[in-house]
């Protein structure tokens, strides 16, 4: 790539920075976005959307910019958790990296580079024609004596990078405990799951938990509840729940009921006899129960339909068939009881009695929720080796190839959006119980395969990447790496003006959002009207996706710092703007689901750590191609020492992530002891995992009115998240 042409594309990225700030500026402040630009604060505040209806809201104005830079960390924690502070100090530890980096970079090494003549005479009359080449190490003589200025700052950096780790694991880790003593007690807290009950001929499983736990854990055991999972009987409510939803808005818009036709330019008809589908799903619902016995708690169901009127009675659901009870929740007196039972074997065979402690109760992923061990393990097994052979598939081969060898600026931001919903997917079923424990696994799918897919896809050829030779051979890796990773500094850097820009600001615009949000205003294609029943969902913030992005262009940035400097100036743009916008966006746009308590950042020590040993693999390559053998001697003991240092923190820190020491326990149980509220949370703890199929609902009457709800306290509305 030449220079004009990195130029140009900067000019080009600038000006749709500029342009999409000030479409953003002015279509946030219009009362018919409010669902795409600020649905946490509609969700939240409420916002009069009458008050947005003068000419005042036709001009732009910026001043989102400054309320986003000016939030601070303690306003952040309250309002989206700690996971967003993680995600924030995940940017401002890159800014500092790369702040350091290029006065390093900029000022000493890019001045080096281009005084050499290994490739060609600099001509800085013609500059616009140069190629990028000539700014990178390998326009350094070979034995030039200027490449000892290269080994040191390769040695400043990883120091510089290494004391900054230890800094902020050490922060987070105090965060984190400072985050566990001021919530307040929840449900996930005192609560253990068990699996694998052998329930002997004759005894039920309530009787087999209760004398279980009496017998060997009498001074921590409370209670326990069977929790309840049929997956037919949740499809059949989630059928429930969208007929009725069609219905109600039938209903709520008599004027259209005699409407001949609907939907997409018409094509299908709105004369739609909803009582039939919903009394087969009644009929079915009812036949899946016949061989049961009743059940303790009832649901409402809906039996009689008419466009006039709801018709509501109450029929006994029946008890679930005990090979679907296969899991009970141990509710415990205390934190620390409950890291005692989870931790320990409770059963000479490990396969039974199988104990963990539970998820919060809004980040359960029912599908596995009531899995056996067995059947976890399996799906595991299973998931990782369709994994490899769907990534080893001949068609994967050539999209690959198509990608990075001919249009790889045009096709690989789109193919890369594609990549993390099918890790989200692959994680979802390897067999974990929590949405949290799935992000984080789909975090680390989705990083290794950009670093593998962008990064060596495009440094190695297509011959060592498919045969993996090099990886037999480890004295080559080196050799391969100092030949590839300079060759491709002016794709990344390309790579980094286009994708990382483009992509911070269509998070900004939220593209895709708004052009969902402009089609259902559009009556020529969907002439549906919003109901006053209807309510839109706040989304949550997609650390799976956005985490591995930030340390991809981190783990650019630290292997061509000394390779390219001329790289640091554009990712610093793009930190800055990631900081800006997605600190806006935790304002407006997304509120937290559930808590994972800083549980990312030992991935974001990780990637760093193999960053900055890859780094010293191509220092180590470029000083032998460059004929300087004793900064290739002193440059070895590099990884070895960051290695060291990993360990270290491994051993230092990663303990208060995976679990929190019996100190922290003791001393917030201690506090909790005082506290008065406490028996009436263990009072509501007993429901706390109810499956959301099996709850209680409530339907709608009809005045569009929510009817009352006398028969049980603890119904939940059928309709509130269609």
């Amino acid at each position: 790539m030449i220079v004009l042409a990195l130029l140009t594309s900067v000019g080009i990225n600038s000006a749709l920075c500029v342009l999409f700030f000030v479409l953003y500026s002015l279509l946030r402040r219009q009362p018919g976005n409010f669902e795409v630009y600020l649905p946490r604060l509609l969700a939240e505040k409420g916002i009069d959307r009458r008050r947005y209806l003068g000419l005042w809201r036709l001009v732009p104005n910026p001043g989102w910019l400054k309320i986003a830079w000016e939030l601070s960390e303690e306003e952040l924690l309250s309002t989206s958790g700690l996971d967003a502070v993680v995600f924030t100090r995940i940017i401002i530890f890159s800014l500092r990296v790369f702040s350091f980096a290029r006065i390093i970079g900029l000022f000493v090494l890019f001045p080096i580079n281009c005084v050499g003549t290994q490739l060609a005479a600099f001509d800085i009359t013609i500059i616009s024609s140069e190629t990028l080449d000539l700014f990178t190490i390998s326009n350094v003589n070979n034995g030039s004596k200027w490449l000892w200025i290269h080994c040191s700052a390769v040695y400043l950096v990883t120091a510089f990078v290494c004391l900054l780790l230890y800094h902020e694991y050490n922060y987070i880790c105090s965060k984190r405990i400072a985050y566990f003593y001021s919530s307040k007690p929840q449900p996930h807290q005192f609560t253990i799951l068990a699996r694998g009950i052998p329930v002997p001929p004759g005894s039920s499983i309530s009787e087999t938990v209760d004398s279980f736990f009496k017998e060997y854990h009498p001074s921590t055991y409370l209670c326990h509840m069977v929790i309840h999972r049929k997956n037919t009987c949740r499809d059949l409510f989630s059928q429930m729940k969208r007929l009725c939803k069609r219905l109600l808005h039938v209903h709520l818009e008599p004027d259209k009921e005699n409407s001949t036709c609907d939907g997409c330019f018409g094509l299908f008809p709105r004369g739609i006899d909803l009582e039939i589908p919903l009394g087969d799903v009644e009929g079915n619902l009812r036949m899946e129960h016949t061989d049961a016995s009743v059940a303790p708690q009832d649901i409402y169901s809906v039996i009689g339909l008419r466009a006039s009127k709801v018709m509501l009675t109450r029929t006994s659901l029946l008890q679930l068939d005990a090979k679907s009870l296969i899991i009970s929740g141990i509710i415990v007196g205390s934190r620390y009881g409950a890291a005692i039972v989870s931790s320990l074997q409770q059963s000479e065979k490990p396969t039974e009695w199988v104990t963990e402690q539970a998820p919060e109760p809004n980040d359960v992923y029912w599908p596995f929720f009531h899995s056996s061990f067995l059947q976890r393990w399996t799906s595991k097994e299973l998931t990782l080796s369709a994994k490899e052979n769907v990534l080893d598939f001949p068609i994967i081969k050539v999209i690959s190839e198509i990608i990075t060898g001919y249009l790889p600026n045009l096709i690989l931001p789109l193919a890369l959006k594609m990549v993390p919903p099918v890790m989200l997917f692959l994680s979802s079923i390897q067999g974990y119980i929590s949405y949290s424990e799935i992000q984080r696994s789909a975090c680390y799918k989705f990083l290794w395969f950009i670093i593998w897919n962008v990064f060596f896809a495009n440094v190695l050829s297509g011959s060592v990447l498919n045969q993996l030779s090099f990886l037999l051979d480890l004295k080559s890796i080196p050799t391969h790496l100092a030949i590839g990773v300079p060759a491709q500094a002016s794709f990344f850097i390309a790579y980094v003006v286009t994708l990382g820009w483009t992509s911070t600001l269509s998070e900004l615009f939220r593209v895709i959002q708004f052009i969902q949000s402009l089609l259902q205003k559009c009556r020529c294609c969907c002439r549906c009207k919003r109901s006053k029943t209807d309510e839109f969902e706040v989304p949550d913030m997609a650390f799976h996706r956005e985490i591995p992005r930030i340390l991809f262009f981190g783990l650019l940035g630290i292997t061509y710092f000394f390779l390219a400097p001329l790289i640091l100036p554009f990712l610093l743009s793009y930190f800055f703007l990631s900081y800006i916008i997605f600190k806006n966006q935790f304002i407006n746009v997304y509120a937290p689901k559930c808590e994972t308590a800083g549980k990312f950042w030992p991935i974001v020590h990780n990637s760093t750590i193999f960053s900055l040993v890859l780094m010293h693999a191509i220092a180590l390559g470029i000083f032998t191609l460059k004929k300087v053998p004793l900064a290739s001697t002193l440059i070895f003991p590099l990884p070895l020492l960051t290695l060291l240092f990993n360990e270290y923190c491994r051993k230092r820190f990663l303990p208060n992530f995976t679990a929190y020491s019996a100190q922290t326990l003791i001393k917030k149980d201690r506090e909790d002891g005082n506290d008065p509220h406490m028996p009436e949370f263990f009072d509501k703890l007993i429901t706390a995992y109810k499956d959301p199929a099996l709850s209680q609902v409530q339907f709608l009457d009809s005045n569009g009115q929510r009817t009352p709800n006398h028969l049980d306290n603890h119904a939940a509305s059928l309709l509130s998240h269609a």
